[in-house]
């Protein structure tokens, strides 16, 4: 008599994503629907917007130095910027805009990003947080040579329409629309 196999049962989750941050691997905690979303419409917008030679991407690792390995929410690169199908990372000097989109889980270390990337030299930097009415709030940094610091050039609300790093115009409030 042959023993049962159990019926299959659901697949194993997937594993924890991960983050290098000061050399210390460090959990990426599930993301709620807001932040979800957000992305989604940073990413598409900024694809249908960004420069040819440029590409989006969504939660890919910047190689800061040897113990910083950040994965911004989206981030563009430079144009002309050669990458492989295998390749892991960009370098810094490869970002054109990095953006983080901040979670209660990890408000802190979101928002503690701002000096990580402008000490490594990425031009632009935003911040997107859920303001009233579950819309997007884009905290928009440009790097200033001089001091390699963030200064804030905006806070948009409804609306992200910029000329840097290039020609961008979003409507903030189409976050759940699919298309």
């Amino acid at each position: 008599m042959q023993t049962p196999v159990p019926p299959p049962g659901p697949p194993p989750p997937p594993p924890p994503r991960h983050e290098l941050l000061d050399g210390t691997r460090v959990p990426r905690p599930p993301q709620p629907l807001f932040h979800m979303r957000a992305i989604r419409l940073l990413e598409w917008r900024l694809l249908a917007q960004a420069p040819a030679a440029s590409d989006v991407l969504r939660q890919f690792a910047i190689a800061l130095d040897e113990r910083n390995h950040p994965e911004p929410d989206v981030l563009v690169t430079r144009p002309g910027v050669d990458m492989s199908a295998q390749q892991t990372h960009l370098d810094p000097q490869d970002v054109a805009l990095a953006i983080e989109i901040v979670s209660e889980d990890t408000a802190d270390r979101d928002r503690e990003a701002t000096r990580m990337y402008a000490a490594h030299g990425i031009r632009h930097f935003w911040r997107v947080e859920e303001g009233s009415e579950g819309l997007p709030v884009v905290y928009v940094h440009e790097l200033d040579p001089a001091t390699r610091a963030y200064v804030s050039t905006g806070i948009h609300r409804n609306r992200l329409k910029l000329a840097e790093p290039f020609a961008i115009d979003i409507d903030l409030t189409t976050i759940d629309r699919r298309r």
